[in-house]
Order: structure tokens, then sequence, then C-alpha cells
């Protein structure tokens, strides 16, 4: 008679097969990860932006930098800046949309572990998902010199207040010319209606070692 841990472990590798044999794992995270989150901003209208992001060529529509100013330096020994813009899908359309959210960027999700992973595959549980994304998406990339991943945040807002840690990104790159792209879209319900749009060029800035 096969042991209670026996059958555990076959009932895990039954389930681990069937899932590879059926495609029904979590769907992939690129490369680089998710970006950090603010005001509404959810992770899977995130993904609705990745899987639109390579048709972002219209810029008839495109955010207006306020600042980081073309060209702008800030000093490395300043405080983490304010990110400012302006955009059409927010001045001209007067829509229903999220309730306030706080402004305050969250960190990239670490993942679950394979434990928790395993035990949801022989117990499933429900997921917690935000609910469907309505309103106007801002999708910031700071492009860096020498680093295969911009430094990021997806948002609701019309800003963006640096946080520490990428900041100190953007200071260790002192004396490199780095880049600010901002792509845009309108969501009803996780889809985009509007856009995307991007930049017709990245805001080229930069930051100034202090010796």
């Amino acid at each position: 008679m096969k042991t209670p841990t026996l059958l555990w472990s076959t009932a895990a590798v039954a389930l681990l097969g069937l899932t590879a044999c059926t495609g029904d794992d979590e769907e992939p995270t690129p490369e680089c990860g998710e970006p950090l989150y603010a005001g509404g901003a959810t992770d899977e209208a995130w993904r609705t932006l990745v899987d639109a992001q390579n048709k972002a060529q219209d810029s008839s529509r495109a955010v207006t930098m306020v600042a980081p100013e073309a060209n702008q330096t800030y000093l490395s020994t300043d405080s983490a800046p304010l990110w400012q813009w302006t955009s059409p899908l927010r001045a001209s359309l007067q829509r229903p949309g999220r309730p306030g959210t706080s402004p305050v960027a969250r960190p990239r999700d670490t993942g679950r572990s394979m434990l928790a992973w395993l035990g949801n595959l022989l117990l499933p549980t429900a997921q917690a998902h935000l609910p469907p994304y309505t309103g106007d998406l801002y999708w910031v990339k700071v492009q860096v010199p020498g680093r295969q991943c911009p430094v990021e945040l997806l948002t609701s807002e019309l800003q963006w207040q640096l946080d520490d840690g990428s900041w100190q990104t953007l200071r260790e790159a002192a004396g490199q010319a780095l880049s600010v792209q901002v792509l845009s879209a309108y969501l009803v319900q996780n889809r985009i209606t509007e856009g995307p749009y991007t930049l017709a060029a990245p805001v080229s800035f930069g930051v100034a070692g202090v010796r």
C-alpha cells in the first residue's frame, strides 16, 4: 500500500505533467520583469501595453514632457527629481476614471515561491486580481547606457517622483547620455481604445557628478 507521502508526490508529478501538456502555465514575464507601479496602474494593464508596444509608432497624441526638459542636467547630489508631463488623453477627454489612489511607486513583484506555486497546483485557490483598468496610462522608460533593462514606471498619474532606488541607478550613470521615453494609451476594461502613443524622439538628459 502506498504511503500518504508517496501518493502526494505522485499527484504532484501528475499535475505538473498535465499542466505542461495543456499549456496552462502562467503568462511568461518579459525578461526585464515588471515596472514600478503608481496610481491606479495594474500588472494586467501593463501586460496589455507590453503586447501593444511594438505598434507604438504614432506620436500625434503623445505626452509633452515638462520635466526633465531636453538636455537638462541634474547634479548627482540633488534630491530625487519630480518628473511631470501633460497629455492630450487627460486634457481633452472627459471620462469616468478610477478612484484616486496613492502615487507612490511600488517595487517589482519578486514572484511566488516554488512551494506556494506547487501548493496552488495541488490545492487551487482563488487568485486576487484588481478590477480591470479604465483610464489613461503612462509607461515611462529611462534608457541607461550599458544597462540591459530600463528604469521604468507604469502610472495613471501625470508625474513621477523618482524613488530612491531609481534615482540611485541614474546617479551611478553620471556623465553618460540618458534618455526618457513615454508610451501612453487609454484603456477601457484593460483593452486599449486609443493609442498607444510615444514621443517622436526620447528626451535626452544627464546627471553630472560632483568632485
